[in-house]
């Protein structure tokens, strides 16, 4: 059977936009995927966390700093054969003061660490989609400011040049899915269909 991770934050995770509740499994991404997948005998390994970071420590909440559990993972679910690998918007928080470049850094070392897991191990590289206008208003989310949203617009060409750099697969989350405008942060039902479909179509094209 085919081990296929799933790294990412709170739109891995499935969080219901506007909520601290969880889509059901047939209605987020990473479920759907399962669904499509079944009868090629593959198997998804759900591993979303909200507030997930690529390497920087939340001070507010543990256990977010993608680079101290990936590792573990890898072992824990091995043998993996391949990693769906989408994190960043976390990481352009005001408070982390990262550019869209050095949050690639980040990506990169996460790429590193799957590298040394097992050189076998294929990666589809996600850059996240993009967060909404104002996402920074206080009934939205103000751990984010107008720079987090610029920052998450350039996110897209950084992975696209780190893929290519790692000569691994790429997918743009934000061409195919956007943030609801309930939150303006997290995908509706309707992103996570067409989002599940695109990975679909990387993994098994």
């Amino acid at each position: 059977m085919r081990e296929i991770l799933c790294f990412g934050d709170s739109n891995t995770y499935g969080l219901i936009p506007g909520t601290k509740e969880r889509y059901k499994e047939n209605i987020r991404w990473t479920g759907i995927l399962q669904q499509k997948l079944k009868e090629k005998d593959c198997r998804i390994v759900e591993e979303g966390l909200c507030g997930r970071t690529t390497v920087f420590e939340d001070e507010l909440r543990k256990n977010r700093k993608g680079s101290d559990l990936l590792p573990v993972l890898l072992e824990s679910h091995a043998p993996i054969d391949q990693v769906v690998l989408m994190l960043g918007t976390n990481d352009c928080k005001s408070y982390y003061h990262a550019s869209a470049e050095v949050i690639g850094l980040g990506v990169e070392k996460l790429i590193g660490q799957i590298r040394q897991a097992g050189e076998h191990i294929k990666i589809l590289l996600v850059s996240p989609i993009l967060l909404g206008e104002k996402v920074w208003e206080p009934e939205y989310d103000p751990e984010f400011d107008e720079q987090s949203v610029e920052t998450s617009r350039q996110l897209k060409t950084v992975y696209s040049r780190i893929a290519k750099k790692h000569g691994i697969d790429f997918l743009a989350a934000s061409d195919v899915a956007e943030p609801s405008s309930r939150d303006r942060e997290h995908m509706d039902e309707e992103s996570h269909r067409r989002f599940a479909e695109a990975v679909y179509e990387r993994l098994a094209g």
